[in-house]
């Protein structure tokens, strides 16, 4: 199945001149009444100039998607996306909430949401394939007037499953470049694909384990792409054995060196495991190396482990809080 989402605009026009009988005056007789003038035809409304615009329309042509689940909250697609600015080709899982396709929506911008899996990430995500069920929750709270309604986006992120050799969603020196797939060559197919919003303020990013690793990275390195991030019981250093010989890049790439330097103004909601001391320690430790502009909120979930059925319980929280963070659906 493949699914083409579609687009219109509609144009607004309101104007109305009305006439008024005007008596003549004539010496020695009534004045007779002139012929009421014809109404000045209805003006258009003014044109949004581009740069005060909020709606990014697609620019490029209708994504072919082809649908790989069901869920309660509509379908998840899967597209295979070559990027033209790193030369990487991979799966690419996607959401789109049930008011994209409403004849009402039909010239909205909505926010974008990029979900990382944790673990190696080859060949699936768990966003994507039910273990972390995002897409009923979110059109559960948006029902509730709790969340956007986020467009979801779901990359891979390896092409082995050897974790140890992990691409670490960066350009690491000899190997795909995943970092200019993830932040350069997604987002682009994103805004040629569907109707977004201009600039950053409707783009979040989101990941657990290793994918909060992701997370923070790229929130992080590209401040200009991203506003928020929310990077769920994370870990904050590069550790693939692919960096060997690459000590200057890996620092570049690492959470741990960005975090200091004072360069991007984005917001995180950073969370850790109440059952886990050596967690909370490395998630504490992190933001304590934290330089503004970088705004950091941590929450401790109470008992919580480093397991999936727990990274589910925080998806309620995580939406509500990149609902206050980010923009929401606008029509210009």
């Amino acid at each position: 199945m493949h699914r083409q989402p579609s687009a219109s605009r509609a144009v607004l026009a309101a104007a109305a001149v009305l006439a008024l009988a005007v008596p003549l005056a004539g010496c020695g007789g009534q004045g007779k009444a002139k012929t009421p003038a014809a109404p000045a035809a209805p003006s258009a409304k003014r044109p949004v100039p581009a740069a005060e615009r909020k709606v990014q329309m697609p620019t490029g042509p209708a994504p072919s998607l082809t649908k790989v689940r069901d869920t309660a909250a509509g379908p998840v697609f899967m597209t295979r996306l070559a990027g033209p600015k790193s030369g990487v080709t991979g799966q690419v899982w996607v959401w789109l909430p049930p008011e994209y396709d409403d004849p009402k929506y039909a010239t909205t911008g909505f926010p974008v949401l990029t979900l990382y899996a944790g673990g190696q990430s080859n060949g699936y995500n768990t966003w994507a394939g039910g273990q972390l069920p995002v897409q009923e929750e979110d059109a559960r709270l948006v029902k509730e007037g709790k969340a956007h309604p986020f467009i979801m986006i779901m990359p891979v992120q390896n092409f082995t499953a050897d974790e140890k050799n992990a691409l670490d969603c960066s350009d690491i020196p000899g190997q795909p470049k995943m970092g200019t797939w993830m932040a350069q060559d997604i987002p682009d197919w994103v805004r040629a694909s569907f109707r977004t919003l201009k600039g950053r303020d409707g783009w979040g990013v989101m990941g657990a384990s290793t994918g909060a690793f992701c997370s923070a990275k790229l929130a992080l390195q590209h401040p200009d792409v991203y506003k928020a991030a929310v990077p769920i019981d994370g870990y904050f250093a590069p550790d693939s054995l692919l960096w060997r010989g690459h000590a200057a890049e890996k620092a570049a790439n690492s959470p741990d060196q960005l975090v200091t330097q004072g360069k991007a103004d984005v917001r995180m909601l950073v969370t850790a495991g109440g059952a886990d001391p050596y967690e909370k320690g490395v998630v504490k430790g992190w933001m304590a190396k934290a330089v503004p502009p970088v705004a950091i909120e941590y929450y401790e979930q109470p008992g919580g482990k480093h397991l999936t059925s727990d990274f589910k319980k925080m998806i309620p929280e995580a939406l509500q809080w990149l609902t206050r963070n980010l923009a929401g659906p606008a029509s210009d």
